[in-house]
């Protein structure tokens, strides 16, 4: 068994991002902006947001975090949004989900320019994607592949299963193993919680994207020997073993599963640390104006 090392890898690109940056600042005179809205006090957000903050410093980005309170209206926000895409100084803006009950999360991600859009969530975005043309891919999906490229992880001709099909992982993640690129050129199976003999689908795999958001879902018996396994799970249970209280667990059972597979990403320390690099690509390239101009 291998790891992919999101740890590794995201301090590796990192660096590079930090020697773009300076690159562009030292041209236009100001840095890469990123605008984060965080709604209510979700522990989970607040982690993430917080992670986004400190690494955008770390490359050399400016970074705002607005904070709202969960009795925010809808109006409230989608107006906050749109002052936000007026502002030229601001290169990127993500809404951290999720959002409260009163708040439709669709109707905000479509109020967001998706010239501004470094969530990849857009649907703009996705369809330009879906076309494989230049567009901000979503950050996890977009992180994994970066992941697999810079450990040289033979896809071509691949069986690859993606299991969860959310819009903002799993969906993604099959286009984009199946584009015609390097990483890519998969033949690609996205199955969900209703698949009939999801465990022969996975089995069948030679490559697993675990993202379907339930704790140690793919067993070892679901996982032939010599397989790619990439744990896209985050599943916070409270712990008194652990100083911060809560213990994270992925949508993988690491301990049997890493006993079959070839290579596989940890949890905590893989996909999610790739997803930050994915936004602070993305939110560079905003800033470049290479994907849309400016």
């Amino acid at each position: 068994m291998n790891l992919l090392d999101g740890k590794l890898v995201s301090a590796k690109i990192k660096e590079d991002i930090k020697v773009e940056t300076a690159a562009f600042t030292a041209k236009s005179g100001r840095k890469p902006h990123l605008v984060a809205i965080l709604v209510g006090n979700d522990g989970g957000s607040e982690t993430y947001v917080a992670s986004k903050m400190r690494n955008c410093e770390l490359v050399g980005f400016e970074s705002t975090n607005i904070r709202y309170s969960t009795d925010i209206t809808e109006e409230e926000l989608i107006a906050k949004i749109r002052e936000i895409n007026a502002d030229s100084s601001i290169d990127g803006l993500i809404v951290q989900l999720p959002l409260p009950k009163h708040i439709d999360p669709d109707k905000i991600t479509e109020a967001i320019d998706y010239r501004k859009d470094v969530d990849g969530f857009h649907p703009i975005n996705l369809g330009r994607m879906q076309r494989n043309l230049p567009c901000f891919i979503p950050a996890t999906p977009y992180g994994i592949m970066l992941m697999l490229e810079h450990y040289g992880i033979e896809t071509a001709g691949k069986k690859a299963v993606v299991v969860g099909r959310s819009n903002i992982v799993g969906s993604p993640m099959s286009i984009l193993l199946a584009r015609n690129s390097n990483p890519g050129n998969c033949t690609v199976t996205l199955t969900h919680s209703r698949t009939e003999n999801l465990k022969g689908e996975v089995l069948a795999a030679d490559i697993v994207v675990a993202a379907i958001g339930r704790k140690n879902f793919v067993t070892a018996e679901m996982v032939k020997e010599g397989a790619v396994v990439i744990d896209v799970g985050i599943n916070r249970e409270t712990s008194s073993e652990t100083k911060s209280g809560y213990k994270l667990y992925g949508d993988v059972d690491f301990e049997a599963v890493s006993q079959k597979a070839s290579w596989i990403t940890p949890v905590p320390g893989g996909v999610g640390l790739m997803t930050i690099i994915g936004l602070l690509k993305n939110t560079l390239e905003a800033a470049k104006g290479t994907i849309y101009e400016k």
